[in-house]
């Protein structure tokens, strides 16, 4: 059965791939978003999840506009992979200047321009990163973690879809434990998404008030290593239009205490994410369980 199940997936994204490709941008999106009400009307579970989540993080409080924002969610999801897909087409050259607002802060883009330094640059799932990734590589390739997709088929499709941008995979299981440390030291980007649930090596921190076990890769990365790190974001602010922003550079002196020192970091980056979401809570991934309690 799961054989089966992973080829109807694999043709169903062959033909919505071949609408993206072959429609207008703008027919492509309403194709994505009929995709995503399908979705939506298969999956009580998930929507369950989304909702109940955005009515913990308080962002709302009324159930059926908590819903109708996690559709909202859902919809941006299927938009996000529509841009990343035709990203090449108004990302290249100078045409970003059309399509892009851009607030980097001065001692992160200082760090950027910077080419006997690397960066870390964490996020959430907010926005679109892949819009994000491809801009933030013009500057220096940029490294991030993947996790293998259950079916194979659709592995395969999306490692062939890959934009031709400097955008370097890598695993988020792999037997090579220095490999974060190799990107730094190759003075690259390393961009990690933190806010998801983090089984083992978390640390509880608040997010929008309430506990979630989080990643302390991040944190840890940046005492270890004393790469410049920071927070980004790209936000879709209309059509084909997004705000790509950043925190100054997280700062953090050593104190003594690594556990109070990485709380403290963990903290800052979790403001900014909770921040970011404020903007457009509709551009959140509410669909994955962050807090498990």
């Amino acid at each position: 059965m799961k054989s089966i199940r992973h080829i109807i997936e694999y043709c169903l994204a062959r033909i919505l791939l071949l609408f993206v490709d072959n429609l207008p941008f703008g027919i492509s999106c309403l194709v994505a978003r009929g995709a995503a009400n399908l979705w939506w009307a298969f999956d009580p579970r998930r929507r369950k999840v989304a909702r109940d989540n955005i009515l913990r993080s308080g962002i709302e409080t009324d159930p059926k506009r908590a819903l109708a924002m996690a559709r909202g969610a859902t919809q941006h999801m299927a938009l996000l992979i529509v841009e990343s897909l035709r990203s090449h087409q108004f990302l290249t050259g100078e045409r970003f200047r059309d399509h892009l607002e851009i607030n980097i802060k001065p001692d992160v883009l200082a760090a950027l321009e910077n080419p006997d330094q690397g960066l870390i640059m964490a996020s959430g799932h907010f926005g679109n990163w892949e819009i994000a990734a491809h801009f933030l590589s013009r500057y220096k390739p940029v490294v991030g973690i993947t996790r293998r997709m259950n079916n194979p088929l659709m592995e395969k499709l999306v490692q062939s879809r890959k934009s031709s941008h400097r955008f370097r995979p890598i695993p988020k299981r792999d037997s090579n434990s220095a490999r974060f440390l190799e990107v730094l030291e190759n003075k690259e980007i390393l961009a990690l998404l933190f806010d998801q649930h983090a089984a083992t090596h978390n640390m509880s921190i608040d997010f929008f008030g309430h506990p979630a076990a989080t990643f302390k890769t991040v944190a840890m990365l940046h005492l270890v290593t004393r790469a410049p790190l920071c927070f980004g974001a790209c936000r879709r602010i209309g059509p084909l239009k997004f705000e790509i922003f950043t925190s100054h550079l997280i700062q953090c002196p050593p104190s003594g205490n690594k556990n109070e020192d990485i709380r403290s970091i963990l903290n800052q980056l979790t403001q900014y994410l909770e921040d970011a979401i404020g903007q457009a809570p509709d551009q959140y991934v509410w669909g994955h369980r962050r807090w498990r309690d």
